[in-house]
């Protein structure tokens, strides 16, 4: 019998030395040659696969935990009302303000003291609202100057995380507008409809018609609370244009998420022109895509954190994601308007290049209209 111990650490080293070199082993490994940089849509998938991610830990994190802490908050079905005329907008600006006043005190006794006066302060005798519904985030819409008699009216479109609680900065960018528009027709005796040089009537609509998407959620990515949106809006217009006949000129102003809605709705809108700012895009590769007669305007403030957003679009689970074409780029043909050095949310902003511009752009004046 063979007996075999450990190898000593002599026997080691001279078996090291006697093996002969293995020549896949010395040989030298060729260089790789570089990876190519990703293209703009790889780079946009990964970074929407980290957004996606970020926002469905948060929802999984904060949106239980808010339902938990803060039940639906009661309140009356709106009221029953038919299309608004010049003659019929008494009533239903009463009635709103009714219904608003009846919301206030159930989301008092349910104890959400910030929905209770937000819905009070909508029950002013000042206020003039089309539409009010208190339930869930909330809808309104609502009416500054004299629609009645009105052949100037802008209509604003907003933006995510607007809600009923929120509606006051909405109001504040509106209530801005029309003051200006004001101060533009006394100062300058601005043109009235149709090339008269009677002063114009102006009016400005804060239109809050539709569930707008959190920022911090998937659906702020996507066009589906967009496609929800437009039915009402263009509904909407019909009715406007109930009231302030076919030869009023009406613009419609969209902010953020607020023109991904347009893009939805743009074809047979019957609007005179449109302003996109702060636009992520609207789901449309260029203005003719939008298949519209209406004059297109588009702005981005300097400091707008909008513009890191890409500006492609894919279709991941069904789902389209990203709304395509930078309204602001040359190739996608709108008439492009400075809008100063505002950030996402100046644009309504008292005293600034992009309100002074907006509002000659719906008094008519747009050879007064400054050039980005």
């Amino acid at each position: 019998m063979e007996l075999r111990g450990k190898p000593t650490a002599a026997g080691r080293a001279k078996a090291a030395r006697t093996t002969p070199p293995d020549p896949a082993l010395e040989r030298p490994i060729p260089p790789q040659p570089p990876k190519p940089p990703p293209t703009p849509r790889a780079r946009f998938l990964r970074r929407l696969g980290r957004t996606l991610l970020a926002a469905l830990v948060t929802a999984a994190v904060v949106v239980p935990v808010s339902a938990a802490a803060r039940p639906r908050i009661p309140a009356p079905a709106p009221a029953a009302l038919a299309p608004p005329t010049t003659a019929t907008l008494d009533k239903s600006y009463t009635a709103n303000r009714a219904n608003a006043e009846e919301a206030s005190r159930m989301a008092a006794a349910h104890g959400d003291r910030t929905r209770a006066a937000a819905d009070h302060a909508m029950a002013a005798p000042s206020r003039h609202f089309l539409t009010f519904d208190g339930r869930g985030q909330g809808l309104a819409v609502e009416v500054l100057g004299d629609l009645a008699h009105a052949d100037r009216v802008a209509v604003l479109v907003p933006g995510s995380d607007t809600t009923l609680e929120t509606y006051g900065r909405f109001r504040a960018g509106a209530a801005a507008l029309q003051d200006h528009l004001n101060s533009l027709d006394h100062r300058h005796g601005a043109h009235g409809a149709h090339g008269s040089t009677s002063r114009p009537h102006t009016a400005v609509v804060a239109w809050l018609g539709y569930e707008t998407p959190g920022t911090v959620s998937t659906t702020v990515l996507t066009t589906g609370r967009a496609e929800d949106a437009a039915p009402p809006l263009k509904r909407f217009i019909r009715e406007l244009r109930g009231v302030v006949g076919e030869k009023a000129h009406v613009s419609l102003l969209c902010h953020s998420y607020g023109t991904v809605v347009y893009g939805r709705a743009a074809r047979g809108l019957d609007v005179d022109d449109i302003a996109l700012v702060g636009s992520p895009g609207t789901g449309a590769d260029s203005v003719s895509a939008l298949r519209t007669s209406a004059r297109i305007w588009a702005a981005r403030g300097a400091d707008d954190w909008i513009v890191n957003v890409p500006h492609v679009h894919a279709d991941l689970f069904g789902t389209t994601v990203g709304f395509g074409a930078d309204p602001v780029s040359p190739a996608f043909g709108a008439h492009v308007f400075a809008a100063g050095t505002g950030g996402h949310s100046d644009y309504f902003k008292p005293g600034s290049v992009s309100l002074d511009n907006l509002a000659r752009i719906v008094l008519g004046d747009t050879s007064e209209v400054t050039r980005a």
